[in-house]
């Protein structure tokens, strides 16, 4: 054979094994979204249960679950109707929302419609939408969604529908009519619908294979990612929410809920850890859920739990929850409204949870109804909540014991739709019951945005609440943090930290605008700690009090300033507040606020030396 005819073959060999390889492997690094600095787009991980950055800053992840409209068949299980909505979607929700991470919800319907097949063009979609909140800067973790286990439980006249499962996995357990008897709301059909409690029943027990087929529907579904983004795109991705809402569908004999997470619930975990690893996702932590009702505020529906049996989690596992304030849903179990302080203790478990669990904490749910009878308390529930998520302290509290705020939580609202109240699905396939408002789904109405008749995002709540400030790198470990929002019920103001009285200089500095406070140890690290500045906040009118530097209007970031503003990763238009200290060990403070108009170098100092005397007699 001549070197002619050696030399071509092996190039063919070649090409064939560059087109396996770009197919198998990991794409390669493309350029980092829009913005970003040296220190942007590195992988997190899970340490010292805290979620922390290549360059070791501890991270907050603050956002939204996109979306409910997964749980629809108006577009196919998938989150929108196009990857320009969801560009649309993604812009809006870094520049408008503030967030800096999504929940990213999946359909096992569509991803395994037939027994066995993969869709590989669902996956496709899904990659592609996906990509567009990659590029805009925004983390991902991705979730399995699903409620009542599968909409293909209820027939074309039921009063309620589902999500999640394949309608062969609902086939091959031939369950009885779906029934909820005498319910009010559509959560009841978890624990009193049969078809319902006998189909989680049947998965939690791998009957007819079906944990079986989810988990390497799973493995495919995560290895199709980590081939089809590139390195830069799936270090933004955090890792992935194995189920929604688990619960065991009914105990057996001397069954109890903290036995059945034991015994089912985390060896499903550590099955789905090992597809993680199989499918290229080692360095990825696994978001995982324990029994729904865990942590229920209504005492006749909590059930022990929480994985208080699993051990340690450690870096391979997020412990990962929900919260509804389910009295103030009932309008029944809360008059009036929240106030101040209300979910300190609940979120305190969490936080208690996670740090005896060894790992980090996110709230991947959380929010309250925008419209029918009980969505007057919304401003407050859910103020009350992200108050919550900033500190295990109430406002009246935290002044005077700031070392107790605990950490910083992570968390995901329900829900960023764009296509909020301009639905048509059918439900349940029913072309006589046409779906259009709120979420249509279950008589929900929670997303924070619509389109308005322009077919731009507008927030449906105050973006006061919404768009906030909040640690989203601190370079060491948060010692505390508060931020007063100052968000609207109606025409009222809430405020529930206003600065004391005994730091006259700092509340006068304030006055009535919104505040945030960061008080850390530094660590040794040279990337700069950051703090998320919304809308609110224009540099022309945002004034920083701090040990590293003290002013009005902060410059332009360089890596020689010490205070400096500079954009998010993602071209967005969203802003940061960049704090850079050289030492390591040594606790550092910094307010930033917007209630000040040109104040005087004077009125600085002063705020400045009173600031400095508090956090020397509280840390």
């Amino acid at each position: 054979m001549d070197m002619t005819n050696i030399r071509a073959r092996l190039i063919v060999v070649l090409v064939v094994l560059c087109g396996f390889l770009a197919v198998a492997g990991t794409s390669p690094a493309t350029a980092a979204p829009a913005d970003s600095l040296w220190f942007d787009g590195t992988t997190l991980t899970v340490r010292n249960g805290r979620f922390v950055d290549g360059q070791g800053r501890e991270i907050v992840l603050r956002g939204y679950n996109v979306s409910g409209e997964t749980k629809l068949e108006e577009n196919g299980g998938l989150p929108f109707a196009s990857v320009a909505d969801a560009r649309k979607s993604a812009t809006a929700l870094r520049a408008l929302g503030g967030g800096n991470a999504v929940r990213f919800l999946l359909s096992w319907a569509h991803a395994e419609p037939v027994r066995g097949q993969v869709d590989a063009g669902y996956l496709a979609a899904v990659t592609d939408q996906m990509r567009a909140f990659l590029d805009a800067g925004i983390r991902v973790y991705p979730d399995f969604h699903q409620d009542l286990y599968s909409r293909y439980l209820f027939s074309s006249g039921s009063w309620y529908t589902g999500d999640g499962a394949p309608e062969w996995a609902v086939d091959a357990g031939s369950y009885p009519a779906e029934s909820c008897g005498i319910c009010f709301f559509w959560g009841q059909n978890i624990t009193q619908n049969a078809a319902v409690t006998k189909a989680q029943y049947d998965f939690w027990h791998d009957n007819h294979g079906l944990q079986d087929a989810f988990l390497a529907t799973a493995q495919s579904t995560m290895a199709y990612l980590a081939q089809h983004l590139t390195d830069a795109e799936f270090a933004g991705v955090v890792g992935f929410d194995p189920y929604n809402e688990p619960y065991a569908g009914g105990y057996e004999s001397g069954q109890t809920s903290r036995t059945w997470e034991r015994d089912l619930l985390w060896p499903f975990y550590q099955r789905f850890r090992a597809r993680m690893d199989a499918a290229g996702w080692k360095s990825k932590p696994a978001f995982v859920e324990p029994n729904l009702f865990w942590n229920a505020n209504i005492d006749s529906q909590k059930q022990e739990g929480g994985l208080l049996d699993a051990g340690t989690l450690g870096p391979g596992y997020v412990f990962n929850t929900h919260f509804y304030d389910q009295k103030a849903i009932s309008g029944i179990l809360m008059w009036g409204k929240a106030g101040d302080g209300q979910y300190a203790t609940d979120f305190g478990t969490i936080r208690d949870r996670a740090l005896a669990a060894g790992t980090a904490a996110v709230v991947s749910e959380y929010g309250h109804p925008l419209s029918g009878t009980v969505s007057d308390k919304a401003p407050t529930v859910v103020k009350a909540m992200y108050q919550a998520l900033d500190s295990r302290l109430s406002g009246a509290k935290w002044w005077s014991a700031p070392a107790s705020s605990g950490p910083v939580l992570s968390g995901s609202q329900w829900q960023w739709d764009i296509y909020g109240g301009r639905h048509h699905e059918l439900m349940n396939g029913n072309a006589g019951k046409v779906l259009t408002s709120g979420d249509a789904w279950n008589d929900e109405d929670l997303s924070a945005v619509r389109l308005d008749d322009s077919g731009a995002v507008a927030l449906r709540q105050d973006a006061r609440l919404l768009d906030r400030v909040y640690p989203s790198a601190t370079s060491g470990s948060t010692a505390a943090f508060t931020y007063e929002d100052r968000s609207r019920d109606g025409s009222t103001t809430l405020t529930w930290n206003p600065v004391p009285s005994s730091l006259p200089n700092v509340s006068r500095l304030v006055g009535p605008g919104q505040y945030g406070l960061l008080v850390w140890r530094s660590g040794s690290g040279a990337a700069p700690t950051e703090l998320h500045l919304p809308a609110t906040f224009p540099t022309a009118s945002t004034t920083v009090v701090s040990d590293l530097g003290t002013g009005y209007a902060p410059p332009a970031y360089t890596s020689s300033t010490p205070v400096g503003v500079a954009p998010e990763p993602g071209g967005t238009g969203s802003r940061r507040l960049l704090l850079t200290d050289t030492d390591s060990g040594v606790l550092h403070y910094a307010l930033v606020t917007n209630g000040a108009t040109a104040p005087s170098a004077d009125l600085l100092s002063a705020a400045g030396s009173e600031l400095a005397s508090w956090a020397a007699a509280h840390f």
